[in-house]
């Protein structure tokens, strides 16, 4: 969250365009700004269960049918994103965006050998796998 200048260039709508969560513009009352601290607080939920799939969004940790999973920070910004995106079918361009805070396409393969990294961690010793490519589309986690 940003707490603006009241004369800041481009206010809170080129906060957000820029990628900020919430802005607000001072002057703004103290409760104000600590309730909209709330309500983000509240929107993110400190655990992320998706079937034998646990993400702990406080300590950064994941595990799967109980086995830690180690992840690099991207790995687990790309999963984190998947699973707050869980069962829909999630593009590149956004997870570019989300993920590498990129707004175009910088013409490499940066997220397909992500997403084939975090699926070597995340599937390997299991039958069913959790992260799926669906062609043309992009990909899921499936619960």
């Amino acid at each position: 969250m940003l707490v603006l200048a009241r004369d800041c260039n481009g206010g809170v709508a080129g906060a957000l365009d820029a990628g900020a969560d919430d802005a607000v513009a001072l002057p703004a009352s103290a409760s104000e700004i600590a309730a909209r601290l709330a309500a983000r607080l509240r929107c993110r939920a400190p655990m992320i269960a998706l079937g034998g799939l646990r993400i702990d969004t406080v300590e950064r940790r994941v595990e799967r049918e109980g086995r830690t999973v180690p992840l690099l920070p991207r790995e687990y910004g790309l999963l984190l994103h998947l699973a707050r995106s869980a069962g829909r079918c999630v593009g590149r361009a956004e997870l570019l965006a989300a993920v590498w805070g990129l707004h175009f396409d910088p013409g490499t393969n940066v997220v397909e050998v992500h997403v084939s990294r975090l699926r070597a961690k995340l599937d390997r010793g299991f039958a069913i796998p959790m992260l799926v490519t669906d062609k043309g589309c992009g990909y899921r986690l499936a619960g």
